[in-house]
């Protein structure tokens, strides 16, 4: 296997295997796969334009069954800390969204075993008759699997009623790694790599637009890693034709502060920002079939972010007026919206304001968010 062949195929835009992109991980230094992912990103998009996004994580409940040895977040269903977000709290945080520019909710939350089909329609329904203008960037597929299992109903009914209910687009949540072995160790009580891909297959036959993640740095192997690029995209392959199907791919490390992970396996987080930039870099080789690579300046931080930007990242993704999940393990940087523009001006790059769907949007009149969380 040559270096230089695989660079030529990846500038052609070519499926790499495997084993191909395991090679590169290996035998290509860093810097020389930024600049093909880079080259690679100015063909897929704006050459001088990074896209970031106003919204708000909104969790519905933090009550949840799965336990996810990498989640400090999550409590079990009888744990006095239980919650379920009720209307009041919605609205609150509806308004603050607005006030700061936001146009989204990204609405995740555990796997609640009292919180089925009817509770989440009836949610997305209400909170669409009080705000029509908020999109409703929703759930994801362990959560899908969880309620098709409570109901026993099919993928395809579950996302057609929320669908109808006012669900807008859904996130890659629980990726994680798409291979058995890895989710048997980490996420046991999540739904399998398949059927997360199965989910999303039907998703993109409704069309749901959706996002696709990984979160790896923990006891995942290398090759691992490249199987579950391939996994993402051969699905992005079977979206139907203008389907956006997986408009985005998000990937970012283990955060292990206070993790049963790090805690009982002492598995820590070891991804220098060598290795998650090459892996930014590499996301766009194996994808050239999704546009939009985003990184993740919530685990990496600004200075890291920044320079994803030139190795084949350009998305920096939402300010998140609020976020949790990520944070409640470590994850310690925060952006207003006037500082993740100054960031992305500093890195040589023009800030744009982004839907969902990534068109355009005007910035609005906002007040700026002071951060205390």
């Amino acid at each position: 296997m040559q270096s230089s062949e695989l660079i030529l195929r990846a500038l052609k835009k070519d499926f790499l295997s495997i084993e191909e992109g395991s090679y590169l991980y290996h035998n290509v230094p860093t810097s020389e796969l930024m600049c093909v992912a880079d080259q690679l990103r100015k063909e897929s998009t704006s050459k001088n334009i990074v896209t970031w996004q106003i919204d708000r994580n909104v969790n519905t409940t933090n009550a949840c069954i799965a336990n996810c040895k990498f989640c400090n977040f999550f409590r079990p269903p009888k744990h006095a800390e239980v919650y379920i977000t009720d209307i009041k709290t919605y609205k609150k945080k509806i308004f603050e969204t607005i006030k700061y520019g936001g146009d989204q909710l990204l609405l995740q939350g555990g796997h609640h075993p009292d919180l089925g089909l009817d509770f989440y329609t009836d949610l997305f329904k209400k909170l669409k008759k009080m705000f029509p203008q908020i999109k409703l960037h929703a759930l994801g597929p362990p959560e899908i699997a969880h309620i098709c299992k409570m109901g026993n109903y099919s993928h395809r009914k579950v996302l057609s009623e929320l669908k109808a209910a006012g669900m807008d687009s859904m996130p890659g949540a629980g990726a994680e790694i798409l291979n058995d072995r890895v989710r048997r160790l980490i996420s046991k009580g999540k739904c399998t790599g398949q059927e997360w891909l199965n989910i999303m297959k039907i998703a993109h036959t409704l069309g749901i637009t959706t996002s696709a993640t990984m979160m790896f740095g923990h006891i995942e192997t290398i090759e691992e890693r490249f199987e579950h690029l391939v996994r993402i995209r051969e699905v992005q392959e079977m979206r139907p034709k203008n389907e956006n199907g997986f408009l985005a791919f998000i990937p970012w490390p283990f955060m292990d502060d206070g993790t049963l992970l790090k805690r009982v396996k002492g598995i820590k987080n070891n991804v220098t920002n060598n290795e998650y930039l090459k892996m930014i870099a590499l996301s766009r080789i194996m994808l050239p079939n999704i546009k939009n690579i985003q990184t993740s300046w919530l685990t990496v931080g600004p200075e890291t972010a920044q320079l994803s930007l030139h190795g084949g990242a350009n998305d920096m993704g939402s300010i998140m007026i609020e976020e949790n999940v990520v944070s409640a393990a470590g994850a310690p940087y925060r952006f207003t919206a006037k500082s993740i523009q100054e960031c992305i001006k500093e890195a040589g790059f023009k800030p744009q304001l982004r839907t969902q769907l990534y068109k355009k949007r005007k910035m609005p009149k906002i007040e700026e968010q002071i951060i205390d969380y």
